[in-house]
């Protein structure tokens, strides 16, 4: 038994009798996880609350974020990039940047058991190389089926399997400031979405799109190189234990959580996905100009992040807070109706990135408070972002397939996201009132 075993053991039962159990720590494998006292439902885990470790944890999934959202985040470039080139309806480029969100939440269930199991340095390690694979082979591809393989399919493989870690990693460091852990690492998403659209954006006039493409994956590889570095886990793995955790689906708040984060994922991806198109056919911007606004919607998600994360650690509470973000969200859906001028798409994509990068700051957080065993955290988390990732699957295209049978109006398919992520925060406001009740003051 370790020295660290030793120290929890004797914080929560006293000392421990000598004797032969009591045996002095042997060497430790670099890189091999902490181990601390085995976790039940009587006895506490010390938290570490901070220190290098705990913080380079932080870092480390800052920049594994900055991998799995800033991808997606960036397919508003890709789409306007592909239209025009491809000669194809928005709804069936669509279906690229949905299958890549799809597996990336889909994966979760798996990459999360992979964690719980001790796996977690392994699976980001997989995950980032097939990422780095599979955006060189897109800078390849001439064809329609040649991208979905390569950036629907094997990039949104990687990125399903380098992501889920770095969450029940930083989950089992931090507890009394977990939301603004989660939170700061959370605006490795913001960053990525800048870095990865401004690099095509600034690339691809001039060095043409395949390079452009590599010069990302080079990007991405220096930045899961670091990440890899950094990433120590340290729970102890819970080898045994199914795929699925079926007995979540017995608790009436964590089902009804699933339901509101499925509404609100089946409309997110909306409005990155088609700023940028609505900005340059609606209003009148050019390519560069419209992909400016997306970069600017990005970039506000950044310092929204962190702040929301402190005033659901301080004051509100994670659940509290995303019920609120989420809600905010789906009026600015409906703002985004009246907006015609390119002064009002610049204001909207201010306020827009700033409402989306909150509720997305706060997500993991809400669903960490609903979680009373840090080493089911990968499991519980994987099993939601799975059925997310069938709601990103839907969203998109269904918003594309509105359009295009609008003629190319986005009247209802802004009605249409408004409608849908308002129905999520009301659903997340019946699973608050299931865990709590009536008190509405409770911080949760």
């Amino acid at each position: 038994m370790s020295e660290t075993t030793d120290i929890v053991r004797s914080a929560v039962h006293g000392p421990a009798p000598a004797g032969p159990a009591n045996k002095e720590p042997g060497p430790t494998t670099p890189g091999a996880p902490v181990e601390i006292a085995e976790w039940s439902a009587e006895h506490d885990l010390v938290y570490p609350e901070g220190g290098w470790t705990a913080w380079s944890q932080v870092l480390a999934g800052n920049m594994l974020n900055a991998l799995a959202w800033g991808y997606p985040a960036t397919f508003g470039v890709y789409q306007l990039y592909y239209t025009e080139k491809l000669r194809l309806p928005s709804a069936q480029i669509s279906w690229i940047g949905s299958i890549q969100i799809f597996l990336t939440f889909a994966l979760c269930t798996v990459s999360g058991r992979l964690t719980d199991a001790g796996y977690a340095r392994q699976a980001v390690l997989v995950g980032c190389a097939v990422v780095v694979f599979g955006t060189f082979m897109t800078s390849l591809c001439t064809e329609y089926w040649q991208i979905m393989l390569a950036q629907g399919i094997c990039t949104g493989m990687g990125l399903g399997v380098l992501f889920m870690p770095s969450v029940a990693i930083i989950g089992s460091y931090f507890k009394e400031r977990r939301s603004l852990a989660l939170a700061i690492s959370a605006t490795g998403t913001g960053v990525g979405s800048l870095i990865f659209p401004s690099t095509l954006q600034y690339l691809i006039p001039q060095v043409g799109f395949p390079w452009a493409v590599r010069c990302s994956a080079f990007v991405a590889l220096a930045v899961a190189t670091i990440a890899n570095v950094l990433l120590r886990p340290r729970l102890p793995p819970r080898r045994s234990g199914p795929l699925l955790e079926w007995a979540a689906f017995r608790e009436g708040p964590y089902i009804l959580f699933a339901l509101g984060v499925f509404l609100y994922f089946m409309a997110l991806y909306f409005g990155f996905f088609y700023i940028n198109t609505y900005a340059r056919k609606v209003v009148g911007f050019s390519t560069t100009e419209s992909v400016s606004l997306l970069l600017i919607t990005n970039g506000m998600g950044i310092p929204s992040r962190p702040v929301v994360g402190w005033v659901a650690d301080r004051h509100l509470g994670p659940i509290n807070t995303f019920i609120l973000m989420t809600f905010l969200l789906g009026c600015m859906e409906f703002v985004w109706i009246g907006v015609k001028t390119r002064t009002g798409m610049y204001i909207f994509s201010v306020f827009f990135g700033l409402s989306n990068g909150a509720a997305q700051g706060v997500f993991v957080g809400a669903l960490a408070s609903l979680t009373t065993d840090p080493q089911k955290m990968g499991t519980r988390f994987g099993m939601i972002a799975t059925l997310s990732g069938f709601a990103s699957l839907a969203g998109p295209p269904t918003t594309g397939a509105i359009i295009d049978r609008s003629g190319g109006q986005y009247l209802w398919a802004q009605v249409w996201g408004g409608v849908v992520i308002m129905a999520g925060s009301l659903t997340l406001a019946a699973a608050r009132l299931a865990k709590a009740g009536k008190a509405w003051g409770t911080k949760l």
